[in-house]
């Protein structure tokens, strides 16, 4: 039987545009172990699980055998607020863009599959450890609602490694990431750079009609462009504020890192926040705290302040200002929903109560979590565990064991009581299937993957890997 991989109904839609990246070649390994697959995923591109074989995930990702060309994407960046003209695509390549049975374009992409014109003296691998840890991330981040590329498959490849952040050598990996598109802010800086507005024209109105489906394409340039920028923006903004509801902190949120469609992907030094603390941050490099977790918001307001440099060609500046001044508005409308979401409280009796309580409510929340310096996800999950109907009759039976003598935590417990007096039963049961759904009991903060870690290296156990990967789903 052939591959049902290779008999995906693949689309070259940004190869078609013109000369976007480089053919190279995947490397060829001596190893090839499929250590996750990611079935869920398979029916978006048409495929039944059962008929997809271990086999089938190595001989297309693992040895790369097929017919189609791969192409290192190029683009730029601001790297720590600096430009940089000499990226692209240095440990991986677009494996292929398919077109879904619902419509929708997705990419295949690789990390870790070689070395290609912009792998500069770096090797173009990936460690099996950032492998591992990227696949967490995603789904991590999948179930807590935040808009994200997933990984399609992880394959251990038998290369020995030396990285000056892991113990070495360390064992090697090539990782399949499934995404909306791997086009970049950085892309159109590139083309900005080149002096090609025709260029920019050229993909802007290629993204518009492959992900901006609620834009006209028969509108004069001028308004679909102007359009399609006010809607990244709005886009930008809820992701930045699903990172925050998450208490995730993505470390490098460079232009290069950032996605055209708005979905976060590119999980390096990522770390989730142990407790509520702004100025958390992921990497170990990152000395001054660029993209520390409280930065977030700012951060992205800045890259899309960058983009519009490199859109100015096409796009009305004021039309642009205009767009980016609404940025705070849609990030704290989202953030306060989130939290209210997380709090179990974003049911219409509630938030139609009043609109100044519930600001009031999401201020004292994460005033309550920077005073107390609470696990950040333990608390939310404990309000989960222990939200039943006494509640509602009774303040005192918060938290019956919390620091009743706290000031923030007395208003705040006070303050939830009174939202909890405009609901029904129903409404009590439906509050307590939020908050089953919205926080999860596993946090992957960094003690659970190292704790996955060691039984891989010590005893190449996998089993508390799939354990930790099912317990983030529930």
């Amino acid at each position: 039987m052939s591959n049902p991989f290779h008999t995906l109904p693949y689309e070259p839609a940004l190869e078609s545009l013109g000369d976007w990246g480089d053919i190279v070649a995947a490397a060829e390994f001596p190893t090839h172990i499929l250590r996750f697959r990611n079935d869920d995923l398979l029916p978006l591109l048409g495929l039944n699980p059962q008929q997809v074989t271990d086999d089938d995930y190595i001989e297309a990702f693992g040895y790369f055998l097929g017919v189609r060309p791969f192409l290192a994407l190029r683009y730029h960046g601001y790297q720590f607020g600096e430009y940089n003209p000499a990226l692209g695509d240095g440990r991986g390549f677009l494996y292929g863009q398919v077109r879904s049975p619902d419509g929708n374009l997705y990419d295949l992409g690789t990390k870790g599959s070689g070395t290609t014109p912009y792998s500069r003296h770096a090797d173009g691998r990936l460690t099996l450890k950032g492998g591992v840890r990227e696949v967490l991330a995603a789904e991590a981040l999948h179930r807590l609602g935040v808009n994200t590329s997933r990984c399609f498959s992880l394959i251990e490849t038998g290369e020995k490694l030396w990285r000056g952040d892991e113990p070495s050598p360390t064992r090697s990996s090539v990782m399949v990431r499934f995404s909306k598109s791997h086009i970049r802010f950085g892309t159109f800086e590139r083309l900005h750079y080149l002096g090609r507005p025709d260029l920019t024209a050229q993909l802007l109105n290629h993204v518009i009609e492959q992900y901006y489906p609620a834009i006209s394409p028969h509108q004069p340039p001028e308004e679909k462009y102007s359009q399609f920028y006010a809607e990244l923006v709005q886009r930008i903004a809820t992701l930045a504020a699903q990172w925050m509801a998450a208490g995730f902190c993505h470390g490098v949120l460079n232009t290069d890192n950032m996605s055209i469609t708005g979905e976060s992907f590119d999980y390096g030094p990522y770390a989730f926040t142990p407790t509520y603390n702004p100025r958390f941050t992921a990497a170990y490099f990152d000395y001054s705290g660029r993209y520390s977790y409280g930065n977030q918001p700012s951060v992205c307001l800045w890259n899309l302040q960058m983009l519009q440099v490199a859109l100015k060609s096409v796009i009305d500046n004021s039309a642009m200002d205009a767009a980016l001044a609404t940025y705070e508005q849609y990030y704290y409308h989202a953030y306060q929903n989130l939290i209210l979401q997380k709090l179990g409280l974003d049911i219409s009796p509630v938030t139609g109560s009043d609109p100044t309580a519930t600001g009031e409510m999401v201020k004292l929340t994460i005033q309550l979590l920077l005073d107390t310096q609470v696990g950040y996800h333990e608390f939310f999950w404990q309000i989960t565990n222990q939200f039943n109907a006494s509640w509602r009759e009774d303040a005192s039976q918060i938290f019956a064991d919390g620091e009743s003598n706290a000031e923030v935590f007395g208003a705040w417990r006070q303050l939830y009581h009174h939202f909890l007096q405009f609901v029904s039963d129903d409404d009590m049961v439906a509050i307590s299937q939020n908050l089953r759904q919205r926080n999860p009991e596993t946090a992957l903060l960094r003690p659970e993957i190292e704790a996955i870690w060691e039984p891989i290296v010590l005893d190449d156990n996998w089993q508390p890997f799939y354990d930790l990967l099912n317990r983030i789903k529930l």
